[in-house]
């Protein structure tokens, strides 16, 4: 057992935990130190008169000598934290301060958590437009679907800098990522795989279309009332678009008749997959066991039938984190001065970190630590690169 397992091994307490956040987990630190009057009249009156001039004449001064190119927007109306659902804003806080943390630790960015208590989307949209000149880009978190959709949506014709809903997009990447990893371990081509989807909320519905957009053979999607085809009851709009873009085989009923025969599942919903369910997939499967604190199924039995098995957690092999994808994300869209986040810069991503991964790749690590160092660079450097053949930076 290594250094980091015996780490992991041992339990967190709540009082460590509570600890840990008294006081906040951020504060702001200033690069240039203030310690004497000549330092003082440079960094404030009388010295910050001239950049403010300069500004006021041409706008660009400010991604140069303020610190909004390199400041990220962490925004949540509170509807859809973690697993502990609409909790409102200011018990989201602790998770956008901590979203924040991450983006500092791994991406070298600044960031601003901003918990807003309204959840109608325009008023939401309304605040960001008025308040555009502070930051750089606006990472959305949290936020309930199918509203997030909309948002997404509005926010990014708003406004002229990146945005993206990591609970979708970040999601996306990572699994697409680990996805490529689990198919190069198994000797399989994305074009050859089936995908089932179990959950059809913001993360599932964004999974369906990156896999799609990256050549997975077929995607088969599932939310609470079964298979996703046309025609079917219960589709919101998002979910009707997806009906005729998935499922070639023409499936109908539930998870039990979409796993069999499958190549991988992947599990973004709460529901509990039996082992016999899984055991009737295609031979040497994968399967990604996302929900925490409690995946699909338990990581031991799954292993029992699928040659691949990754979770969401960071107490077994193959965590499949987020944290590995929208640091870079962020930092490489700045880096360019990209006005948005195309899906081929996301599919960038998912390719760099699986880049990362095949040093060391087997079954038991289809994907880089999230702690590991290299990941956000390499992230960063393929998504800048990827905004300048789309146009957008």
């Amino acid at each position: 057992m290594t250094a980091m397992d015996e780490e992991l091994a041992k339990p967190v307490t709540d009082d460590e935990i509570f600890r840990a956040h008294e006081g906040g987990k951020l504060d702001i630190g200033v690069p240039r130190p203030i310690s004497d009057p000549r330092t003082l009249a440079i960094a404030y009156t009388p010295g910050v008169a001239k950049v403010s001039r300069a500004i006021a004449e041409d706008p660009k001064v400010a991604r140069t000598h303020t610190w909004t190119h390199r400041l990220v927007a962490v925004v949540s109306d509170g509807t859809a934290v973690l697993g502990l659902g609409d909790i409102g804003a200011a018990a989201s806080l602790p998770v956008m301060e901590g979203k924040s943390a991450l983006f500092k630790t791994f991406g070298g960015l600044n960031s601003i958590p901003l918990v807003l208590n309204t959840t109608d989307v325009d008023e939401i949209v309304e605040t960001l437009v008025r308040l555009r000149p502070s930051f750089g880009a606006v990472n959305l978190e949290d936020v309930s679907a199918p509203r997030c959709f909309e948002l997404e949506a509005k926010l990014i014709e708003a406004l002229d800098c990146p945005v993206m809903h990591d609970d979708q997009h970040g999601t996306a990447v990572v699994v697409l990522a680990a996805l490529r990893g689990a198919a190069t371990v198994t000797d399989r081509a994305l074009q050859d795989l089936r995908v089932v989807i179990a959950g059809a909320g913001s993360s599932g519905i964004a999974c369906a279309k990156i896999l799609i957009a990256a050549g997975v053979g077929e995607v088969t999607l599932l939310d609470s009332r079964g298979i996703i085809h046309p025609g079917r009851d219960g589709l919101n709009r998002y979910k009707a678009e997806l009906a005729e873009v998935t499922n070639a085989s023409g499936l109908r009923g539930g998870i039990a008749e979409a796993l069999r025969g499958a190549d991988v599942f992947i599990g973004l919903s709460s529901s509990q997959v039996p082992a016999e369910l899984i055991a009737t997939m295609a031979p040497r499967a994968s399967v990604f066991a996302l929900s925490n604190p409690d995946p699909e199924i338990h990581p031991d039995i799954a292993r029992r039938h699928a040659a691949v098995v990754a979770t969401g957690r960071s107490d077994f092999p193959n965590q499949i984190n987020n944290v590995s994808a929208f640091p870079g994300i962020f930092r490489g869209a700045l880096d360019a001065g990209a006005t948005r986040i195309t899906e081929n810069m996301k599919l960038a991503a998912a390719e760099a970190i699986h880049a990362v991964a095949l040093d060391e790749l087997d079954a038991d690590h289809i994907m880089p630590s999230a702690l590991d160092p290299r990941v956000a660079p390499e992230v960063a450097q393929a998504v800048a690169a990827a905004a300048v053949r789309d146009g957008v930076a």
